[in-house]
């Protein structure tokens, strides 16, 4: 069985990043910027928090999470039918956004960077787990991590960020056609 992604070579791919706040999402995205440009073309980054901080989304609820990440697929939907390449970094972690990217992009590569809450607030990686103490996901928002997504990257910080990105790039390579 064929396993690789059908591509369409005059839109842009949309690199969903997607995992726990302070799973290593931007850090990974910014390491695989390089050699996705060189591969498949023209590509920006994104983080979720870049899109928060420019059109000034103040709210963390979960519905408010929803409502900007549509917004925030539409926004990359908006680059790639340009033919961009867009990394977007973000949780991202709702069902009903996944579902929603799936069916209304077709040039999209779900990547889960998957950590473990305990080894992130260990590691001290993210200060809204300190600052903050609601509407976080993993803690009072439950994650809801993708059921099938097309790349698994286990971010465990015992590897360093190039060989997390190296380990994704090759698997990128293996899906897309």
């Amino acid at each position: 069985m064929n396993n690789k992604k059908k591509i369409d070579s005059k839109k842009g791919i949309l690199f969903w990043v997607t995992g726990l706040p302070g799973s290593g999402k931007t850090a990974i995205a910014k390491k695989l910027k390089k050699n996705i440009s060189r591969k498949f073309g023209p590509t920006i980054i994104i983080s979720g928090d870049d899109l928060r901080k420019i059109f000034k989304f103040k709210k963390y609820t979960k519905l408010e999470r929803l409502k900007n990440g549509y917004k925030f697929v539409d926004f990359c939907k908006f680059c790639t039918n340009q033919n961009l390449n867009v990394i977007f970094a973000a949780v991202g972690l709702l069902h009903k956004l996944q579902s929603y990217n799936k069916k209304n992009i077709k040039n999209y590569i779900e990547i889960f960077i998957k950590s473990d809450l305990k080894k992130i607030l260990k590691k001290g990686k993210k200060k809204i787990y300190k600052k903050f103490n609601k509407n976080i996901v993993g803690f009072d928002i439950k994650p809801e991590f993708p059921k099938n997504p097309d790349i698994v990257i286990t971010n465990d910080f015992k590897k360093d960020l190039n060989e997390l990105s190296n380990l994704l790039l090759n698997k990128i390579d293996k899906i897309i056609v």
